[in-house]
């Protein structure tokens, strides 16, 4: 982990002789970040696309087998195999984003920032609450944006945001402006995916 945190430094002062602000460094960073985890992103949010056209399917299912479990999850995972889907897709990009999440924040609340950023003094929590609010209001947002439709994500959907929200308030600055940015970016990068898949499923209907 200090390995990762020497390398998220090193990238953080490399952004930062490019921008000459610190601010910019971690917005120019977020979106390297992004960059890198962009193969990833797509195959998270075609798996996300392919969860929501089929939910209707897995409600059949559910309710005809509801009282068979080993027959339900059997079909099930044929279904999944069918559409060439897997279940698991979708935890990579969270789980790989995590580490660099904790080296980050190992960086932020100890580097010695020589300016801040529009109102925030990056290395410590927003005094006006305004960028933890953007990180709740973004992380339901961009939840809302990959949601399948699944009743069982419901609480999740609400909860998450409120417990970013909340653990927000004590992080640096510099890191929730880093999360502010990567959900932006995320949702951008989701809406992009999810037309293309669009056009790609018209085009395949019309053929």
């Amino acid at each position: 982990m200090q390995l990762l945190t020497n390398f998220m430094e090193f990238l953080l002062e490399g952004a930062y002789a490019i921008t000459h602000n610190w601010g910019l460094a971690i917005i120019l960073l977020t979106i390297g970040v992004r960059a890198a985890m962009y193969p990833l992103t797509v195959r998270q949010s075609e798996g996300m696309e392919i969860m929501k056209r089929l939910q209707p399917k897995l409600q059949e299912l559910q309710k005809k087998y509801q009282d068979r479990p080993e027959e339900l999850q059997r079909r099930m995972l044929a279904l999944y195999k069918e559409h060439n889907y897997n279940p698991f897709s979708g935890c990579l990009p969270v789980l790989i984003q995590f580490p660099i999440l904790i080296g980050l924040f190992n960086v932020l609340r100890t580097y010695q920032f020589d300016s801040g950023f529009l109102w925030l003094d990056l290395g410590a929590p927003d005094p006006y609450y305004i960028l933890p609010i953007l990180a709740a209001v973004t992380t339901y947002t961009q939840m809302m944006q990959t949601s399948t439709g699944d009743a069982s994500q419901r609480m999740m959907m609400m909860l998450m945001p409120i417990f970013i929200g909340w653990i927000s308030l004590g992080f640096p600055g510099g890191l929730v402006l880093y999360w502010v940015v990567s959900n932006l970016l995320g949702m951008l990068q989701q809406w992009l995916i999810a037309r293309r898949m669009a056009v790609q499923q018209r085009s395949s209907e019309a053929s």
